[in-house]
């Protein structure tokens, strides 16, 4: 990635955050509803979420804390530890 655009590796990341969401949020049994509910957004900010939209930090961080996760500042190049941990399903 050493010559992206930044504002389209973010976007890149954006609708991988919104995927990884919404695959955590369902591993949960959780709807987009309740999950809005519980963090006191709408379902529609839900909706932009999952689907890699700008929805503010806030609005993030309220929905990350009713799935109990949270975020991390990462290497934007992970070293070989990093991208193992990564792609380790064994979880």
């Amino acid at each position: 990635m050493a010559n992206v655009n930044p504002r389209f590796a973010a976007l890149l990341l954006a609708a991988d955050f919104g995927k990884t969401f919404r695959r955590e949020r369902k591993a949960r049994g959780l709807t987009q509803l309740r999950v809005a509910q519980k963090a006191g957004v709408t379902r529609f900010t839900i909706t932009q979420l999952e689907s890699g939209q700008n929805v503010g930090l806030h609005h993030v961080l309220a929905a990350l804390a009713v799935l109990e996760k949270g975020l991390s500042i990462v290497s934007a190049r992970p070293d070989f530890d990093q991208l193992a941990e990564m792609f380790n399903d064994d979880e």
